[in-house]
């Protein structure tokens, strides 16, 4: 991966890089490098995240679950690469009480892998319509920016089972997927189309289907039809 990310950077010229202005160039390379692995989560321990104020949240509602419902294709396939991201953990808790050090984590990491990845659709970057997968070489669409986001936010102390894969139809009437954060003031929507965290209701998308709580099938919110891929960036 490092090697990749390299050689899209480019390397130093053949016998230049004895100069200043090449040592400094190579240097900010590698600083990138080491950002896009940081953000990757690869080798890393989670760092406390400072308790500061922010802004008041108004309680936002949760989004009633209903039947069981079949994931899209692509997360089954996901789930056979990394089964303990799949698996639900019975003993975790199903919420996650809002304290403003959890909301100043949740601002950080939505805003950090937002502004960090370089969406992508899955045909450009793998040549499939719908892959899921970690962005760990700095790229992907919107799947692969919530599972990164999810990933960093378990190894910053919260419950995976709180933390919810979900399909919506977003603002242009195609499947998205954002991850929600069930809270005791209600469900919480991370996003990168947007740095803002906000209710349900408030994103302006049709919810359709989250991850379950209590096991591998997922479960439809509110009696939404199903799109078959998450393509879009």
């Amino acid at each position: 991966m490092r090697h990749a990310i390299l050689h899209s950077l480019g390397e130093p010229a053949r016998g230049t890089r004895g100069t200043l202005r090449e040592r400094l160039a190579r240097a900010a390379r590698l600083s990138l490098v080491g950002s896009i692995l940081l953000l990757g989560g690869a080798g890393t321990q989670a760092q406390p995240v400072t308790a500061r104020p922010v802004a008041a949240l108004p309680d936002a509602p949760a989004l009633g679950a209903g039947t069981e419902a079949r994931p899209v294709a692509a997360w089954n396939a996901f789930c056979a690469r990394y089964p303990g991201e799949c698996a639900v953990n019975v003993t975790e808790p199903t919420r996650i009480t809002l304290t403003p050090a959890v909301r100043a984590t949740l601002d950080s990491v939505n805003r950090r892998v937002n502004e960090r990845i370089r969406p992508i659709t899955d045909m450009a970057h793998w040549g499939v319509v719908d892959r899921w997968d970690f962005p760990d070489d700095g790229s992907g669409d919107c799947e692969d920016f919530q599972l990164l986001k999810r990933r960093m936010l378990v190894e910053r102390g919260l419950p995976r089972r709180a933390l919810r894969m979900t399909v919506v139809i977003d603002d242009i009437g195609e499947g998205h997927a954002v991850l929600m954060v069930r809270t005791d003031r209600g469900d919480l929507i991370l996003d990168n189309k947007t740095n803002a965290i906000l209710s349900g209701p408030r994103t302006g998308y049709t919810f359709i289907k989250r991850e379950g709580q209590d096991g591998l099938a997922w479960v439809t919110l509110n009696g939404g039809a199903s799109p078959v891929a998450t393509a879009n960036r």
